[in-house]
């Protein structure tokens, strides 16, 4: 039992729906620690407005409950349960921490006699009040940057007078930096400075001397109520000061820093930690290290709870922070805790790294018409990959291979910057291609000194990249033939990939893999086991690598790999990569349970995904997991070794589903739906003719791949025009246009940014009402629909941004009869096997078919959550034949409605359309349940719902 025999329940305060700034790092976090407290036998109970996430599953707590993150939620919670003991809110990001000293403040922690774990109102109050955090700061001797709070506009102005330019403006109690910014100017300082103000909720600013060009490292740290600390991992920014970390270029372990320099960043964090308060858990500490030989330190900030950082450090150590974090809270011991990768160490311990990580923001400026795509203090991006390498340039190349922007790796596939004024421009105002834009800069002969002075990017990081692109010189000057087996290790040790390899040598990208085969060049695989193998691992958690072949006495020659192959049946879930908008979190929640439901089956799981901040790349989640990138090379190689008995591609989004040719063109086997009928439903030609012979109505539509075929089709199908590329998610590229002249304008821009798509031009049923279904249907043609929704938006905004309704409040039983009908008729023509989801639009009484899409879909965790019931662990054990639909005993509970709510992040971008229309632009939802539709919350939705109807 823990130290502390009194806590038997605990609340845990989760993060709400996903926002730029906060992501489904908290929901890995909150997951983790339920958990963790669940294995002590104590009661979890939880908030959280987030259906989309696995935090949220019914499975994860004694208690779930979807509400509101209000103190009247917690009120209710408290009331309904008066034997919570404790309240954990160090695991749901600033929202949960802001929601915890409201409740303080407001004294209903006291009123239920619940104490506060993990952290203490101290520690909060200090390290969010600048002025209290630069005093405690003074007191222990930390130096930290000139700086000064003001609580009024006044107070502002005296202090800019009294500094000088450049600074920043830190706003206090925010998140992912909103408020915050520089000012290199005196004509912007007033703006700047009301903008920062109104963003803090206390309405306070902290005007500091701005650091810019020094360089930012992160330390994670754990603490019991011992006073023992460990320093889990260090993190080196690669982009220098000015550029929020959430939005920087980040590497594992610090690379760039004298030992003598981090022996002070650890006594400092350490001093830091101990001086907040008397708490055991997690912490996140900031500092800023001048560039030069003095290697001067300045404490930025820190942050007394689990952060976008430690998710980070998590899977770069394999340590598990929260669930650590969560036990120390309860009362333990760092040295009574076991590590959880050897088993038989202690959690008392400093990871050690043989192995380097980068971390890559994936930005989504596209959707953000008028953003300011520069980066700076306010984070912008959506979500990051992580690459895992024996050296930074291959861990650096994974990670640009992790990203789905369409790019093999850094330089090496003709989409480089070729123009000298673009590139300079780019560099001196950072943007988000730019860790591809210093491998241009590099090709086009710009000095490195010159990289450096705009940059402020230290030379080591420079010099990394010198040494790929001088690799890349070299074996341009050979072909296929003639490549000498050394040199095309070096280049996979380097991380470039077989494509690039191609590419640089003008041949296929198969002929580079044969010759790969032919050397005996082959990946191997390496545990991530945070001891740098000084311990047994225990712990199947793997990355990929090269190395050089080891003779042994008796002339045999191999390669150490350490990922042994079991005789299991075994199958392989394909993960959906970064988080971006059109495709969130939602689809790590159906991987989760794609895995736990083919372990039911007897399956060996095996997981590959490459986003950190998940539940489905957490160490225990499936048997294997392999931290790697979704890109065609690597997963091949995975299924080479591996050899599973096939590979389940529809719960990943379209991440794993652009891989399904592929896989089939191989002789992989897909389970559940074939590839043909998920190209089916994506070829809109075929698809209309299928739905032709169904008899089911679609609105009438053309395929156009020049502005001219575009202008002829616009005179059959009359405006207003739905146009949209095929193969794309999240409504990407989607407009409707109302004349030729926007139909003519829209198609150049889309043509030109996806080059060779074959653009669909719908006529746009103006009005009309939309609805979706999701359902499983099986090898037989058993259809179970799980659920319908009807949109409160009208059809041309984005289903993802639509407030959906569960069930339908005002189709009639006509309608509802057409919508069942099709679904049926549908999922059993496109011979689906798992899941599907239809969407429809209904214009006088008539149902039309908008798309079908079979497999897993941003709806089916919500759907999940409202009716209580499991059906993608249903779904998956449909696709691996082990049940029929009918074997399944359905019983949805929901008294009145479910709405789900789409949330924006339009808050970091200033100046940007916030129409909506038929391209998405949330970044995450939150379930609203209702009892009945007299409620003031719905009448309200419902009374604006054609307001932000864009064309």
């Amino acid at each position: 039992m823990p130290k502390d025999t009194s806590i038997k329940s605990v609340l845990i305060i989760g993060s709400g729906p996903i926002v730029i700034g906060q992501a489904c790092e908290f929901d890995y976090a909150g997951s983790q620690s339920a958990r963790s407290i669940r294995e002590e036998g104590i009661e979890v109970i939880l908030i959280n407005s987030n259906p989309a996430t696995i935090m949220t599953d019914p499975s994860m707590a004694d208690h779930v409950y979807l509400k509101p993150l209000t103190t009247k939620s917690i009120i209710e919670i408290l009331k309904a349960h008066p034997q919570i003991d404790a309240v954990l809110p160090t695991m749901g990001g600033q929202t949960a921490l802001n929601l915890c000293l409201e409740a303080e403040e407001k004294g209903i922690w006291e009123d239920f006699g619940v104490k506060l774990i993990g952290v203490d109102v101290n520690a909060i109050n200090i390290t969010e009040d600048r002025e209290q955090f630069k005093q405690l700061l003074n007191k222990i001797g930390v130096p930290y940057a000139p700086a000064k709070t003001a609580t009024s506009f006044l107070q502002g102005k005296e202090i800019a007078q009294e500094f000088g330019f450049p600074l920043v403006i830190r706003p206090s109690f925010t998140l992912g930096g909103t408020g915050a910014a520089f000012v290199h100017k005196k004509e912007d300082f007033d703006e700047l400075l009301t903008r920062g103000l109104e963003a803090s909720p206390i309405h306070e600013v902290l005007i500091d001397k701005a650091l810019l060009g020094w360089k930012e490292y992160e330390l994670e740290l754990l603490r019991d109520k011992n006073d023992n600390v460990v320093i889990i991992c260090s993190i080196e920014n690669m982009d220098p000061m000015g550029i929020h970390t959430g939005d920087s270029i980040t590497v594992a372990p610090a690379m760039t820093l004298s030992d003598t320099t981090f022996q002070k960043l650890r006594d400092m964090a350490i001093l830091m930690m101990r001086s907040i308060g008397n708490f055991a858990g997690g912490c996140n500490v900031q500092f800023a290290v001048s560039p030069d030989e003095k290697e001067d330190i300045v404490a930025i900030e820190i942050n007394p709870r689990v952060s976008r950082s430690s998710a980070l450090a998590s899977k770069a150590t394999g340590y598990p922070i929260a669930k650590i974090a969560s036990k120390l809270a309860l009362g333990y011991n760092l040295d009574e805790l076991q590590n959880q990768i050897t088993k038989s160490t202690s959690a008392l311990f400093e990871p050690t790294l043989d192995y380097v990580i980068v971390k890559i923001p994936r930005w989504n400026f596209d959707k953000f018409e008028g953003a300011d795509k520069t980066l700076g203090l306010q984070m912008k991006s959506v979500g990051e990959v992580m690459g895992i390498g024996r050296s930074f340039q291959e861990a650096l190349h994974k990670a640009t291979q992790s990203l789905e922007i369409k790019r093999n790796g850094l330089g090496a596939d003709g989409k480089g910057y070729t123009n000298y004024e673009q590139i300079i421009e780019k560099l001196m105002h950072a943007s988000w291609d730019r860790v591809f834009v210093i491998y241009d800069a590099i090709a086009m002969g710009i000095p490195l000194s010159r990289i450096h002075e705009i940059t402020k990017i230290d030379m080591w990081f420079l010099k990394q990249y010198e040494q790929l692109f001088t690799l890349e010189k070299e074996i341009a000057t050979y072909k296929v033939e003639s490549l000498p087996k050394e040199l095309l290790l070096e280049a996979k040790q380097k991380g470039f990939s077989d494509r690039q390899i191609a590419h640089m040598m003008g041949c296929l990208e198969s002929q580079v893999h044969t010759l790969r085969m032919d050397m005996n060049i082959n990946r191997v695989f390496k545990l991530v086991d945070t001891c740098a193998a000084e311990f047994k691992a225990q712990t199947p958690y793997y990355y990929s690598t090269f190395e050089a072949e080891i003779e042994k006495p008796n002339g045999e020659r191999y390669v150490h790999n350490e990922s042994i192959v079991t005789d299991k049946k075994k199958i392989i879930v394909l993960g959906s990569g970064p988080n971006r908008i059109g495709q969130g979190i939602e689809f790590d929640y159906s991987c989760v349970h794609g895995v736990l439901a083919a372990k039911e089956c007897g399956y060996e799981t095996i997981m590959i995904n490459c986003n950190p901040e998940t539940v489905s790349t957490d160490f225990d989640t499936a048997d294997k997991l392999y931290f790697e990138p979704v890109f065609w090379e690597h997963i091949y190689d995975i299924i080479q070794h591996e050899k599973p008995e096939g590979v389940i591609v529809q719960l990943g989004g379209q991440t794993a589903l652009k891989l399904a040719e592929k896989l089939s063109k191989y002789g992989v086997k897909i389970l559940g739906t074939s590839f043909d009928a998920l190209d089916l439903a994506e070829d809109r030609g075929r698809f209309s003719d299928l739905l032709t012979d169904l008899n089911i109505p679609f609105p009438k539509f053309g395929i156009a791949e020049t502005a001219d075929e575009a202008s002829a089709l616009a005179d059959k199908l009359d405006f207003p025009l739905l146009i949209r590329p095929s193969y794309v998610l999240g409504g990407q590229g989607m407009k409707i246009v109302i004349n030729k002249q926007e139909l003519e304008e829209h198609v150049i821009s889309l043509l030109k940014s996806i080059p060779g798509n074959k653009l669909l031009l719908d006529h746009y049923l103006d009005g009309a009402i939309e609805a979706e279904a999701d359902a499983i249907c099986d090898a037989d043609g058993n259809v179970y629909i799980i659920g319908i929704m009807e949109h409160i938006e009208p059809c041309g905004v984005h289903s993802g941004d639509s407030n959906a309704t569960l069930p339908p409040f005002n189709l009639g039983e006509f309608v509802m009869q057409q919508i069942k009908d099709h679904t049926h008729k549908i999922a059993v023509a496109l011979k689906t096997v798992g899941l599907i989801n239809i969407q429809f639009a209904i214009k006088n009484d008539i149902v039309y078919i908008i798309e079908a899409n079979p497999r897993a879909s941003r709806t089916v965790p919500f759907i999940a959550k409202a009716y209580g019931e499991p059906y993608v662990n249903y779904a998956t054990k449909v696709m691996l034949g082990a049940n029929k639909v009918t074997d399944f005993t359905y019983n949805p509970q929901l008294k009145g409605f479910a709405i789900k709510q789409p949330v924006f992040s339009f808050s970091k971008f200033h100046n940007v359309n916030k129409a909506l229309g038929p391209e998405m632009k949330s970044t995450g939802e939150s379930i609203l349940f209702i009892d009945d539709l007299k409620d003031d919350q719905f009448y309200e939705l419902y009374s604006r719902r054609k307001m932000y109807l864009s064309k």
